[in-house]
């Protein structure tokens, strides 16, 4: 069952939508790359980016809607780590759809050779 998430304009995403769009913004990606070293502050994530940290709040708010990092808090800190889960339903798509484009080439290759 695919996960539904309805935008505060009333678009409808489901949770593969939100993955791929949060992985599509090259910041989203980085925070991403610095939450494999294990679970970060916010302040200490938001450190080597140039922008405000309400601005890197916005990207990691985009992130947790996709299900691709987790926060706890302790106290006053927020801390992130990564979701091994969140890629698990965008993967399983893109191997469908790669079996699928597999296929269908497949089946253009046989029929260019039966033509020749």
């Amino acid at each position: 069952m695919t996960a539904i998430y309805i935008q505060p304009n009333g678009l409808i995403l489901n949770m593969l939508d939100n993955v791929l769009t949060a992985l599509a913004d090259p910041t989203r990606r980085a925070i991403l790359d610095r939450l494999v070293a294990g679970e970060a502050r916010v302040t200490d994530v938001a450190a080597p980016f140039p922008m405000s940290l309400n601005a890197v709040s916005k990207h990691i708010q985009v992130l947790e809607r996709a299900a691709l990092i987790v926060r706890r808090r302790v106290g006053r800190e927020h801390l992130l780590s990564r979701n091994p889960r969140g890629l698990e339903e965008a993967a399983a798509w893109m191997a469908a759809e790669h079996l699928k484009w597999n296929n269908a080439f497949d089946r253009l290759a046989r029929a260019l050779e039966n033509d020749t």
